[in-house]
């Protein structure tokens, strides 16, 4: 019999790892633990299961009580979920029932009514109920169906809003840094993108060379859109796409450092790689880094631009400026172009930055081992950037006509970085594009004597002011600070991050033509 017993039991372990894996615990006394215990993900589904099968059997708590040898009372702690049963208790209980142990194990509830059961008595047991303050809410007979569907939607909503405001600044951190560690891994070249690019650019038969505002509404064309220039596009967006009509709206004006053709390749590009709503902001990013390189490959075609840059690089007069002029494109988008195809093509390390003039990093990317400042989550996006490096000092360079140069000395290395200031609605931006030193023979402004030397993260580099100033100045002044209206905000929510859908909805029914 001492077998046998030993035989089931093992059985039983077997058939309750398979449906619930626990964790593997550490020791053989947490082993020993998990023999004598039901290692069960939730003991509020096999409660109701138990109290599913005993009632459609017209057992009392008394009767199951009896069969299994406990108190009645003993049963309803476990229909309660209150206590996890040993496999013992679980398998007598089963006997007693007449059913297999799996269908005590089953890991649904037994009905829509006991999975609303479960997960209230799931939310009344967790932190935020707690936190709330409020009553219990006894979940019985008594409480109609609708009433406990109303209360559970409740608590998930405002779950929901709770983790979302939570998180949502923490976790566009995170989804940053994933998202660079990514482009980083791959030297920032996605070679689906470029096939996207080459298969648009021969459908229209371009020629090569600068894609015109012509070849982009050619290609628009090519799948099937028009092109609507309006006085009215919401202001939170750039462009917006009626799938329904076929049709893509675009602002009627354009500021003078706008790029005509960038919008519209970019709601083409949506398109073409089939974006669907964002899931998350990690979703939200990962499209807009996929449409941007889309707009860029078509507006500087892979095999022309690879060809001008190995011709370059051979000569050594490498340019970000002459990528710009060559394909007529804004400075930032051929420096993002150069960093797509320097390290795939030109075995070169690089790295990009944007900074705004009050001296934080906007955006970046690197794979060439240039130390950015980050926060503990390796996030980037607003960090302070060091004084000394050119990304900074190209601020107080009187000529914006002519690109900069400079060495910097950094506790990583030093890089050489050219660099050029450009402005915007929100105010004025650096880029830039650097290389290591061993690389910088292959490129023009190599000859510069401009050279810094920066020891950041050290405060004593350039985050603390002079000694002199701070013993004058210490305790006798207190500036108002002017914080960034988003310092303190969470990020927007909705499916497409601080896009008002109503007004986009607003938009369309009021262009939409009107139905045959």
């Amino acid at each position: 019999m001492v077998g046998a017993r030993a035989v089931c039991d093992r059985e039983v372990m077997a058939l309750v790892d398979q449906r619930f894996p626990a964790p593997v615990a550490p020791g053989p006394a947490a082993g020993a633990a998990a023999a004598d215990h039901a290692a069960v993900a939730d003991p509020l589904v096999i409660g109701r299961r138990v109290r599913h099968l005993r009632t459609a059997r017209g057992m009392t708590l008394e009767d199951l009580g009896a069969a299994v040898g406990r108190a009645a009372s003993q049963i309803s702690v476990l229909e309660n979920g209150h206590r996890e049963a040993k496999i013992s208790v679980l398998h007598r209980v089963a006997a007693a029932l007449d059913v297999p142990l799996s269908e005590l194990l089953d890991a649904e509830a037994p009905s829509p009514r006991a999975a609303l059961e479960v997960a209230l008595e799931r939310a009344q047991r967790g932190p935020l109920f707690a936190s709330l303050g409020l009553p219990q809410v006894k979940v019985g007979k008594s409480l109609p169906t609708d009433a406990l569907e109303t209360i559970v939607r409740l608590q998930e909503e405002v779950q929901r809003l709770l983790t979302e405001n939570a998180a949502t600044p923490e976790e566009a951190r995170r989804a940053n840094a994933e998202l660079r560690a990514t482009m980083r891994a791959q030297d920032n070249y996605f070679p689906d993108l470029e096939a996207h690019a080459r298969d648009l650019l021969a459908a229209v038969g371009h020629p090569g060379g600068p894609l015109s505002q012509r070849g982009t509404a050619e290609i628009a064309a090519h799948l099937g859109f028009t092109l609507h220039y309006v006085h009215d596009l919401p202001h939170s967006t750039r462009s917006v796409t009626d799938l329904e009509h076929h049709r893509i709206y675009l602002p009627h004006a354009l500021t003078t450092s706008s790029d005509p053709r960038s919008p519209l390749l970019q709601a083409i590009a949506s398109h073409v790689l089939g974006h669907t709503e964002p899931r998350g902001y990690g979703d939200f990013l990962r499209q807009r880094v996929e449409t941007n390189y889309l707009a860029a490959a078509l507006m500087l075609p892979e095999e022309g631009t690879v060809d001008m840059l190995r011709e370059a690089k051979a000569a050594r007069r490498l340019s970000v400026e002459d990528l710009r002029d060559a394909f007529a494109v804004t400075y930032e988008t051929a420096a993002h172009r150069f960093t797509n195809l320097a390290t795939r093509h030109l075995d070169i390390p690089v790295h990009f930055m944007k900074v705004h003039e009050s001296g934080t990093l906007h955006k970046a990317y690197e794979n060439d081992g240039v130390d950015f400042p980050s926060d503990p989550l390796g996030a980037i996006e607003g960090q302070p950037v060091c004084r000394r490096w050119t990304a900074r000092v190209v601020f107080a360079i009187p000529d914006r006509f002519s690109p900069y140069y400079q060495y910097t000395d950094t506790p990583s290395g030093t890089y050489w970085c050219t660099s050029r200031v450009q402005g915007s609605p929100d105010g004025e931006f650096s880029v830039s594009v650097g290389v290591p030193f061993g690389h910088v023979r292959w490129f023009q402004g190599r000859e510069t004597t401009e050279r810094s030397r920066s020891r950041c993260p050290e405060p004593s580099c350039c985050r603390q002011p002079p000694a002199a100033l701070a013993q004058r100045w210490s305790g006798h002044s207190w500036p108002s600070a002017r914080p960034h209206a988003s310092m303190l905000a969470a990020l927007p929510t909705g499916v497409f991050p601080g896009v008002d859908q109503t007004e986009v909805f607003t938009f369309l029914e009021r262009h939409a033509p009107g139905d045959a």
